[in-house]
């Protein structure tokens, strides 16, 4: 399985590793929405961030990844949720000019009124509140900017390292620990503490090492000479909530005459998923399904729920 949020503790305890991978996630993710390259990279960064910081929450919920932009992106939202299923959606500004050379701060922060939130969304009856922390988009890239963000609003010292294409989203994520550290039983911790050797290995990665090596053969390229204990891997999916039938009770609010009217114009109604993309067809024998569905129930189940 190469879909899958791998997590490595080294060996004086004082710094964490972790690294995601999402192909067959991400590509699912694409499969109804066509961004431009720019766009759909920065987004895959996005997706590949949400993980790698889920990894290290005791969250029963989702946490949600949001950047708010004054340029041709106007929002992108990442979820992810305890499950580790995730969705990723991108929203352009009408008539959108994107750049060939464009950067998060073109994208999102022309006229620097960008913001960055990061969400957490627990289930209901859990003993966690809500959260929501939010910061400017400040950075060249949005390693950068989540960077910051742990930086000073968690007072960890992170670095990130994030990037994608078409058909994959990964990501490398190390992190200071808080504590006078220790060692793993069966190894020795050396002197110098693992965060500023590890940070020092990891500024050799380019993006295309990130994107094309496995995970296992990336962290031994960087790390061999560390003594590293590897924790249970994750698996990751793509997962979107939208259904027919969630689609089918919107149309059924619209109402008999209005659905009408718009068949009469054109030969079926199409929906698509705000967040995923995927399209929804009900032509007009369809649409005469919702209402004689709707007036067969009795008068107990109509009440919307």
């Amino acid at each position: 399985m190469t879909d899958q949020l791998n997590k490595y503790l080294f060996a004086d305890q004082l710094t964490r590793a972790q690294t995601v991978e999402l192909q067959q996630t991400w590509q699912t993710g694409l499969e109804h929405q066509h961004y431009p390259e720019s766009v759909r990279n920065l987004l895959g960064e996005l997706a590949a961030a949400a993980v790698l910081l889920a990894g290290n929450l005791k969250l029963d919920g989702s946490l949600v990844l949001q950047a708010q932009g004054d340029g041709p992106i106007a929002l992108m939202v990442v979820e992810c949720t305890s499950q580790f299923e995730i969705r990723a959606t991108a929203t352009l500004r009408e008539d959108a000019v994107i750049p060939e050379d464009a950067t998060l701060q073109t994208l999102l922060n022309t006229y620097d009124n960008g913001r960055f939130i990061v969400v957490l969304e627990p289930k209901p009856g859990t003993d966690m509140q809500p959260y929501q922390g939010i910061v400017p988009l400040q950075g060249d890239n949005l390693a950068e900017v989540l960077e910051n963000y742990m930086k000073h609003s968690e007072q960890l010292d992170t670095k990130i390292f994030l990037a994608a294409d078409a058909h994959k989203a990964n990501g490398l994520l190390l992190q200071r620990l808080p504590g006078t550290g220790g060692s793993i039983e069966g190894t020795e911790a050396p002197e110098e503490p693992s965060w500023e050797r590890a940070q020092q290995l990891a500024q050799t990665i380019k993006n295309e090492e990130l994107l094309e090596l496995p995970a296992a053969e990336l962290i031994h390229r960087l790390f061999w000479q560390e003594d590293l204990l590897q924790l249970e891997p994750t698996a990751l999916q793509w997962h979107c909530p939208c259904t027919r039938e969630r689609v089918a009770d919107m149309l059924q609010m619209l109402g008999r005459e209005e659905i009408e009217s718009i068949l009469t114009e054109q030969e079926y109604i199409e929906v698509a998923c705000n967040f995923c993309g995927k399209p929804y067809h009900f032509d007009a024998v369809d649409s005469a399904q919702l209402f004689i569905a709707k007036s067969d129930q009795p008068e107990s189940k109509k009440t919307l729920h």
